[in-house]
């Protein structure tokens, strides 16, 4: 697919490929020999190459993920960990630069066959893909996968709601659970093993972006368990779960039914992974630096606490890459909750932020630059405009007490704010807007959560928002594929609001936002579809239901014995394990 300038800028997710030890002597494409990189050399270059096999990769994580099963999460980090186990109809290419933005197949031969009307898509599977139980992989065990994870929201929660939006039907189809004919959607068709075809009720000129999600790695249906189903999960990439604990830790080994000559993309480095839950962001950081982990699951850069050392000593900062993310940082205002039902009272959080505060207890620029937009620049789609501007992004007192007079609250409002627990940048950020509130008579008390069950169990759950009026919502957003839509759709179409694991905090369902985003996929003129992208971003603001604060920067941390190091601009600052070995 065509991508503008902006969108090569997309540099977001370290891809570590650790080799057993640091010692490869390979030349990187940067021509830097055996040597251990410098300061951002992974965002153009693949730092320290090998292709050495074996060992144990070490991650680590500062909570526990939503989920592990591929069809029911959505933070970006499991979204890669889960190509470890689980293969995907197209994948993202693991290559340095703006190579990293192309679709390739994965379990499919090759890319999607469309319709004219881009309503209908096919794909042929490869022959000789097996599950770890030896039984191959067939286009109806994808079908299954995307029926459970769209379509079964009382067992399977987190996961985004493309297909559920999409295919013809699919706002009558009540999922595999409730739905006991086993030919499923009509909608979603398997003439044989190895094709499957999808019926669309609109055009769709993204759906080979939609099929590298997770959501497409095949699952048998009798072995599934519903939200069970995490415990016992079935391999069909190079790594199978040779243990689970939940919120603890797993450990992942050879899956030695997967066959390397149907995958081009894993070159399975590491005979063990392991990865540990909820170790303080500060804990992984010191463990990178004393090359006792293989790399921040997480990906979101290194605390606050963490940053000065390693920017200002250069026997650290060597090791530091900082691409832009490729995400936003922003905060939700629940429309459902008073007083935000009223947009002046929106309209006063929108003028009384100080968003130059906000950038500053964040980490400065190092960890991003102040946004006014939600789409970030390195996507396509972004269009320039502030329509909060004021002097050096410091608010606006005056304005917001009189947005403030217009709701009928001249004297503020008490209200709560959410931010996830074990992020300290986040909770620094909430505590600058707390502040920068305080000033114009609002009350914010700060109340955070697991990042874990952040939007299965609070902030992404509306009855649980409703009940203990959380009006307004930290988090952060990364395009599920770097396109307007891919950012957007998601978080600001009302097809998206779920009873539990959304991610449209806002609840915002405007009919004329939720008209522009289906008629933009649907337009294949790739101008003219960018454009639409804007003009959403544009009124999503204008109606102030989300404040941008930070188009963010991940300043990652890569250990000394790191090879194979690059930054993949699929995974929005997040980081790629398809190049994943061991460490030290």
């Amino acid at each position: 697919m065509k991508t503008s300038k902006a969108t090569v800028l997309v540099a977001t997710a370290v891809v570590l490929a650790l080799g057993a030890t640091a010692c490869g002597g390979d030349s990187d494409s940067g021509g830097n020999k055996g040597g251990k990189g410098a300061t951002d050399a992974a965002l153009t270059s693949v730092v320290n190459k090998t292709d050495k096999k074996g060992g144990t990769a070490v991650y680590e994580v500062s909570d526990e993920p939503d989920s592990l099963d591929p069809g029911n999460t959505y933070y970006g980090w499991v979204q890669n960990f889960s190509r470890l186990y689980g293969r995907t109809l197209t994948s993202f290419k693991p290559a340095a630069g703006k190579d990293g933005l192309e679709v390739v197949p994965d379990l499919a031969e090759g890319l999607g066959t469309k319709s004219a009307d881009a309503k209908t898509w096919t794909y042929k599977l490869k022959k000789g893909i097996k599950f770890q139980d030896g039984s191959p992989v067939t286009s109806k065990d994808v079908k299954y996968a995307i029926e459970r994870s769209n379509f079964a929201p009382e067992a399977l929660s987190n996961g985004p709601t493309y297909f559920k939006a999409h295919l013809d039907g699919g706002d009558k189809y009540q999922g595999p659970y409730k739905d006991k004919n086993p030919a499923g959607i009509a909608s979603i068709q398997t003439p044989d093993d190895s094709t499957i075809v999808f019926k669309l009720k609109d055009a769709f000129a993204d759906f080979d972006y939609l099929a590298t999600f997770s959501q497409t790695a095949p699952i048998q249906r009798a072995k599934d368990k519903g939200a069970d189903y995490v415990k016992n999960i079935q391999s069909t990439g190079p790594y199978k779960f040779e243990s689970y604990e939940e919120g603890r830790s797993a450990t992942l080994v050879r899956n030695e039914n997967w066959d390397a000559k149907t995958d081009t993309l894993r070159p399975a480095l590491p005979d063990k992974i392991t990865i540990r839950f909820k170790v303080k962001q500060e804990t992984i950081d010191n463990n990178l630096i004393s090359d006792n982990a293989t790399v921040d699951a997480a990906g979101t850069g290194v605390a606050p606490a963490t940053q000065p050392s390693v920017l200002t000593k250069a026997n650290l900062k060597k090791q530091t890459d900082n691409p832009y993310a490729g995400a936003t940082s922003y905060i939700g205002l629940n429309a459902n909750v008073k007083p935000f039902d009223n947009i002046e009272c929106r309209k006063a959080v929108q003028w009384g932020i100080d968003k130059a505060s906000v950038q500053a207890a964040q980490g400065g620029d190092p960890k991003g630059d102040v946004a006014t937009t939600l789409i970030p620049p390195t996507v396509a789609g972004y269009t320039r405009f502030d329509l909060y501007e004021t002097e050096g992004h410091k608010g606006d007192q005056v304005k917001a007490k009189e947005a403030l007079t217009k709701c009928g609250q001249p004297n503020g409002f008490k209200t709560n704010l959410s931010a996830r627990s074990d992020r300290p940048a986040e909770i620094a950020m909430a505590t600058a807007v707390q502040a920068s509130l305080k000033k114009i008579g609002i009350q914010a008390e700060i109340k955070t959560f697991p990042a874990g069950k952040y939007f299965q169990n609070f902030a992404g759950n509306p009855s649980y928002v409703h009940a203990n009026g959380l009006g307004m919502i930290m988090t952060a957003w990364g395009a599920d594929w770097p396109t307007g839509f891919g950012f957007l759709d998601q978080i600001v179409n009302g097809s998206a609001i779920k009873p539990s694991g959304g991610n449209n905090v806002q609840e915002l369902n405007d009919p004329k936002i939720n008209e522009m985003l289906n008629k933009g996929i649907a337009t294949t003129d790739d101008a003219a579809r960018e454009k639409v992208w804007g003009d959403v971003d544009k009124a999503v603001v204008e109606g102030a239901t989300a404040v941008p604060l930070i188009y963010r920067k991940n300043l990652l941390l890569r250990p000394e014995s790191a090879t194979n190091v690059t930054i993949t601009q699929a995974y929005l600052g997040q980081y790629d394990y398809l190049l994943l070995g061991s460490s030290k």
